[in-house]
């Protein structure tokens, strides 16, 4: 049990305290509401842009990491479709420290053309080697806009192209700023051995007086549902062929998402998981081969994911997939194959609030999705999913109108021919 107090400033800023008295470093976690799916279309990459440069200085502080290092303290940040988060751990006696920095580059940070133009050749050559340069790069640029049609989850935090980040001017960056990152668009969480008393007198001293702004609203479309099986086959110059599979299913905060999760431990959490043991152990078709959820905000994805063995063909490798998917949906899992899996989950999210960073995250998460005090009943959650939720869950998603496949095959040496016959032809 998390045990905490929770408070708002008049600005609109959300602040939670959990005291720890176990530790001697106080996590300070800054959550904005604010992700890829609340991206202009022609305007994406911009909320992963800003994780990059709300760490280029504000007007009275040039350097964020500088004053922090000094007082022995650390941070970092991570950007989703569907959140943005600053994370500062530091001894309790510097806590001023985290203070001072995060109000101060969100009343005023620094827009210099100098900042805007580093930071735009960080993530551009972050663009090209994550997505570009590096095997199977491209998959979620080709696997999301297979899957939403119409939600701005067709896009990956990084954005759908370098020219949207490479045409970014200081005006589009100072607007998407002054949209988002405001008090009452933020939740502010504190984990360690400190009091709600300090925490209140810091806060107030902090960002009491930043103005509020007004809260974005969002205007997101719904996605339809899916129909009919979508299908796309690329080449690239990959070490082994793989099959990706996308099955739509429910957001985070749906009752149902409990089943899901456990769905996909059980088809490849561990050795001992059906995937595993069915393909890659017992007749060796996969390399390798994982089931997974994105846990989105919104309708998010189940995914199945595998590279073939040399000798699998592509239609034996679906094949053996969905019978093992068939399998799953036709007969009720084992009452010990589903506690298993419901153990290594909560022992998981055990051994995670451990860390007064995890604490403070998941509060503020949680929070924003609703209440902080969600996170004291997920266990609760999990050892509620009966065999028969399972089974109603895999019959509702793992179907074949439901599906996303991108068939990556990797190039084959007569293609790799051609390839350079057409270069030498352009090149002459």
């Amino acid at each position: 049990m998390i045990k905490f107090e929770k408070f708002e400033l008049k600005n609109g800023l959300k602040v939670i305290v959990h005291q720890d008295e176990t530790t001697p470093i106080v996590a300070f976690n800054l959550l904005y509401n604010v992700g890829a799916r609340d991206e202009d279309e022609n305007k994406t990459g911009f909320a992963h842009l800003f994780e990059h440069l709300m760490f280029g200085g504000s007007v009275n502080i040039p350097n964020f990491d500088e004053p922090l290092q000094f007082v022995g303290g650390d941070n970092n940040a991570f950007t989703s479709n569907d959140i943005t988060n600053y994370y500062i751990t530091v001894p309790k006696n510097n806590l001023e420290t985290a203070f001072w920095l995060e109000s101060d580059r969100m009343l005023s940070l620094a827009f210099t053309e100098k900042s805007l133009e580093v930071q735009r050749q960080v993530v551009i050559e972050e663009f090209k080697q994550t997505c570009l340069n590096q095997p199977y790069g491209d998959v979620w640029s080709l696997l999301r806009p297979m899957v939403y049609k119409k939600h701005p989850y067709q896009w990956a935090t990084i954005g759908k192209e370098i020219a949207h980040i490479e045409n970014a001017t200081m005006n589009d960056v100072k607007a998407f700023f002054f949209k988002h990152y405001l008090p009452c668009n933020a939740i502010l969480s504190i984990a360690g051995n400190v009091t709600t008393k300090e925490i209140k007198a810091l806060s107030e001293k902090w960002f009491g007086n930043i103005p509020s702004g007004e809260k974005p609203l969002r205007n997101i479309p719904l996605e339809p549902i899916q129909t009919e099986e979508r299908r796309l086959r690329v080449e690239r110059d990959v070490p082994a062929n793989a099959i990706f599979k996308a099955f739509r299913m429910c957001k985070k905060t749906d009752d149902e998402f409990y089943a899901t999760d456990l769905l996909s431990d059980i088809l490849s959490n561990g050795s001992s998981a059906r995937l595993y043991q069915a393909l890659v152990k017992n007749n060796p078709l996969f390399s390798e081969i994982s089931a997974y959820v994105m846990g989105s905000f919104d309708e998010g994805m189940f995914i199945i994911s595998g590279n073939l063995q040399e000798n699998t063909s592509f239609d034996e490798a679906e094949k053996a997939i969905e019978k093992e998917l068939e399998n799953i949906k036709k007969t009720l899992v084992a009452e010990h194959e589903l506690t298993k899996v419901k153990n290594k989950i909560i022992s998981s999210h055990e051994f995670a609030e451990t860390s007064v960073l995890n604490k403070a995250m998941n509060l503020a998460i949680a929070e924003l999705l609703g209440d902080a005090n969600d996170v004291n009943f997920e266990n609760e959650k999990y050892s509620k999913v009966t065999p028969e939720d399972i089974n109603k869950v895999a019959k509702k998603i793992l179907v074949s109108t439901n599906c996303s496949t991108l068939i990556y095959a990797k190039k084959t040496e007569v293609g790799s021919q051609k390839t350079e016959v057409k270069k030498q032809i352009t090149n002459n």
